[in-house]
């Protein structure tokens, strides 16, 4: 939904700056609300992947630095 609006709003702004009428052409509406919403789905999906590798990475420095700090002590 956010993407849709975020597509027809900006073909909208693009009328607007051209002053053109609002709804000219109405079809490059509706393939900028679809454009809009597959770019926000697309990001949803980027931000949610990016996330996972981050928690991956994030536990593997917490291992190493448990194994750096807390492994060693029966050695000393």
């Amino acid at each position: 939904m956010i993407g849709a609006l975020l597509g027809l709003g900006t073909q909208m702004y693009s009328n607007a700056l051209r002053k053109l009428p609002y709804m000219r052409h109405p079809w490059e509406h509706v393939l900028g609300m679809g454009l809009g919403a597959v770019f926000v789905t697309q990001l949803v999906k980027w931000d949610a992947q990016l996330q996972e590798d981050l928690d991956k990475m994030l536990d593997k420095a917490k291992a190493a630095n448990e194994r750096r700090y807390f492994g060693q002590s029966s050695a000393n």
